[in-house]
């Protein structure tokens, strides 16, 4: 992408407003770097008293702050030394269970194939890790990343989103997506706080544990397995396993976010598996005979049957506020059938997005090679030892690409 049409307004194409004004977003402090995780009071340490987080990363980095904390893993800031730049240091334990290192080992391997293809333009790239002695000694992984300011997620709450800006952020997720889509990867984890962005309204793709291939995700039985994120941002062929699970999983989160982005409140803001597909339902309506028959899952289809029927409301009527091609994108990327959603090149295409588009700089990768997720359709027999000695090699390996 090229950087003119970010910074410069009078560089927008088309638009005749330009792109939209980082000092909308800049000037405001909801776009500072996230606070310190507060520490949980515990019987070793008084409440007041900071908590100590260990970085084993040497003299090169000096770490800061704590800006994120996950299931398995921890986020700070730091600076690089020698240069002084401002990055993000992502320590990862991942060897206490076979899940977390399949995680860790599916990011990685993606994010180095798409910086290798030039294709990171709109996803968090890998700018360092830190390599281990041994694999006796490799406890911890040490991704060092760009630092990006804040994400979606808080943005959201805590500022009101021009449509300018909401066109902006919708183009650059979609961007990203078609370097996923074009490498047949689905992402299957996007939401709000998994958009990163900084005062200059770029923005990044992260987290890609939940990743897949299109094919290991076909050949998967237990394709949900691993679904533990939210379910807001669900298609609901994955709460209802359909026959076949498609790119268009990727879409419908998308429109769920855009639908957040215009409003402020999440759309389909499930608190269980029944209340996601009743809030779904009564937005889209009930399921035509084709789409009912699509669903793979004799216990879904008594749920839907024993439901009352509903009509499709508008989304006109649901974001009132919204513009007619804002209303025309949710129609078409939140459909109930994943073959009618726009693709993501179509989703680029659509008016909507039109003073943004550009086909011949927005970059795609090569399909991943067969054996790429190999150890993913290995995962019931590969033992926690191969696994581990997996990630080693792919930590140093990205020593000897760079």
């Amino acid at each position: 992408m090229a950087s003119a049409a970010v910074a410069h307004p009078s560089s927008a194409g088309t638009n005749p407003n330009g792109p939209p004004s980082t000092s909308d977003i800049a000037s405001t402090s909801n776009l500072t770097h996230a606070p310190a995780v507060k520490p949980k009071p515990t019987s070793s340490r008084n409440a007041g008293e900071p908590r100590r987080v260990r970085f084993n990363v040497g003299t090169k980095y000096h770490v800061m702050d704590v800006i994120g904390e996950g299931a398995y893993g921890i986020v700070c800031s730091a600076i690089h030394r020698p240069t002084g730049q401002k990055v993000a240091i992502k320590k990862i334990v991942p060897f206490d269970h076979s899940m977390f290192c399949l995680r860790t080992l599916r990011e990685l391997k993606l994010l180095k194939y798409f910086q290798e293809h030039n294709v990171s333009e709109n996803i968090i790239t890998i700018v360092d890790i830190i390599r281990p002695p041994s694999i006796e000694a490799f406890k911890e992984v040490y991704l060092i990343q760009e630092l990006m300011e804040t994400d979606m997620h808080r943005v959201i709450r805590t500022q009101v989103l021009s449509d300018d800006h909401c066109q902006y952020f919708i183009y650059q997720t979609l961007r990203a997506l078609k370097a996923l889509h074009s490498a047949d990867v689905i992402h299957r984890d996007l939401k709000p706080s998994n958009l990163l962005l900084n005062a200059n309204c770029d923005l990044k793709v992260c987290d890609f544990g939940l990743a897949r291939s299109i094919r290991t995700a076909e050949e998967e039985t237990g394709f949900m397995t691993e679904y533990v994120a939210t379910r807001w941002y669900r298609a609901p062929e994955i709460m209802l396993t359909f026959k076949q699970y498609t790119k268009a999983i990727d879409v419908w989160s998308v429109g769920c976010i855009l639908g957040e982005m215009l409003s402020g409140r999440p759309l389909f803001p499930g608190r269980d598996y029944h209340h996601q597909l009743t809030l779904i339902l009564d937005v889209l309506g009930t399921p035509s005979l084709d789409e009912f028959y699509a669903i793979n899952s004799r216990r879904s289809q008594d749920y839907i049957r024993s439901l009352p029927l509903r009509k499709k409301r508008a989304f006109a009527s649901i974001y009132p506020n919204a513009s007619a091609l804002a209303v025309d994108f949710l129609n078409k990327t939140l459909t109930f059938d994943p073959k009618k959603r726009l693709t993501v090149e179509q989703a680029l295409q659509h008016p909507y997005l039109e003073a943004y588009h550009d086909p011949e700089d927005e970059p795609t990768a090569p399909p991943l090679d067969e054996d790429f997720f190999a150890f993913d359709r290995q995962k019931d027999e590969i033992t926690k030892e191969e696994l581990k000695q997996l990630l080693f090699d792919e930590v140093n390996s990205f020593h000897t690409t760079t």
